[in-house]
């Protein structure tokens, strides 16, 4: 079988793909540490998890990169200095899952081989034809503290990374990968920052999708809905779209969730038309957004109008109101 090898660079900076692919390493470790764990993986294997002590430096990170070939969450964690397997119980399954990928740079688990090459360890991660090898240097130890050089072969290059670790309570812990600390509580803050800038985003989105769906129902039935579920879907004894389920939106968005936001509608009537067919056709509408949970599923709360003027701000959970500044269209996308 004809395996591709992927691996690290740390003289040049990079991560190197089978592919050619250069991914800079501290893009690598933020991926790589940005995670979320749920206690109960590690609460069902508890103590049983935990390694033997180890009192060679290069056996703990062989021990190390091996449950991350794994994608042995528990066992991984116990590799950890006790600060940062703390920050990494934390975090959510699927941002622990994502920091033994990064790691190994394999999506699926995989099988560890471990071998040696010239008298020095080698590391090798199979999975879905793809193979991870790295080789282990010598550890050059400094009291509680010891660095493995590990290199990576790919074709005619040689590329290498430095690991660090620390002895603590009689076993040696990842310390740092290249030049950059393990700081897993500080990126996992980052990580839900980021998420939760991509939920207002989505939010955004979301006003939009739903404001076009309220056009298209005005114009195709002459008024707007009375609520939003008029936009959902039609159930199979109803047949097609009618009035009352227009079949424009999904029944979530009919219902007024989006991703973590709850959306509020309301009719504008128009003013100055005494025909009242056309007071329907010209009234408009008001879409207002707002965080589920304030500060975890966004900030911002956000109001759009039947013109497409989008406003938001951070209103402690409140509603937007047409006295809060404006957002431009680059965020509309999430």
């Amino acid at each position: 079988m004809n395996l591709a090898v992927r691996h690290f660079s740390g003289r040049t900076g990079s991560l190197l793909v089978n592919r050619g692919i250069r991914l800079h390493v501290c893009g690598i470790l933020l991926a790589l540490l940005f995670g979320v764990f749920a206690p109960d993986v590690f609460a069902q294997r508890g103590a049983a998890s935990a390694p033997p002590r180890v009192s060679d430096p290069a056996e703990a990170l062989q021990d190390t990169l091996t449950a991350a070939c794994r994608h042995d969450e528990a066992a991984f964690a116990a590799h950890l200095t006790n600060d940062s397997a703390q920050a990494y119980r934390a975090l959510t399954q699927e941002q622990r899952v994502a920091v033994l990928r990064r790691l190994v740079l394999l999506d699926e688990p995989g099988r560890p081989l471990l071998s040696a090459s010239e008298g020095s360890a080698v590391v090798r991660c199979e999975a879905g034809g793809v193979t991870t090898e790295m080789h282990f240097g010598a550890a050059e130890v400094r009291e509680n503290l010891a660095f493995i050089p590990v290199s990576i072969p790919e074709g005619a290059d040689t590329q290498s990374i430095r690991f660090g670790l620390v002895r603590e309570s009689g076993q040696w812990k990842l310390l740092s990968v290249g030049l950059l600390m393990l700081d897993i509580s500080a990126l996992g803050r980052q990580w839900e920052q980021a998420d939760m800038q991509a939920r207002e985003r989505n939010a955004i989105a979301t006003l939009r999708k739903v404001g076009n769906a309220l056009k298209t129902y005005q114009s195709a039935y002459g008024n707007l809905p009375e609520t939003l579920e008029q936009l959902g879907p039609p159930t199979h004894t109803q047949g097609g779209a009618s009035p009352e389920m227009a079949g424009l939106l999904d029944s979530d968005l009919a219902k007024g969730l989006a991703g973590g936001y709850r959306l509020r509608y309301s009719i504008v009537p128009a003013s100055g038309e005494e025909n009242e067919s056309e007071r329907y056709k010209a009234a408009g509408f008001m879409l207002a957004a707002t965080p589920a949970i304030y500060g975890k599923d966004g900030r911002r709360s956000f109001l759009l109008d039947a013109r497409g003027a989008l406003r938001g701000a951070d209103k402690n959970g409140a509603v937007a109101t047409a006295d809060d500044p404006s957002i431009g269209s680059e965020e509309t996308q999430p």
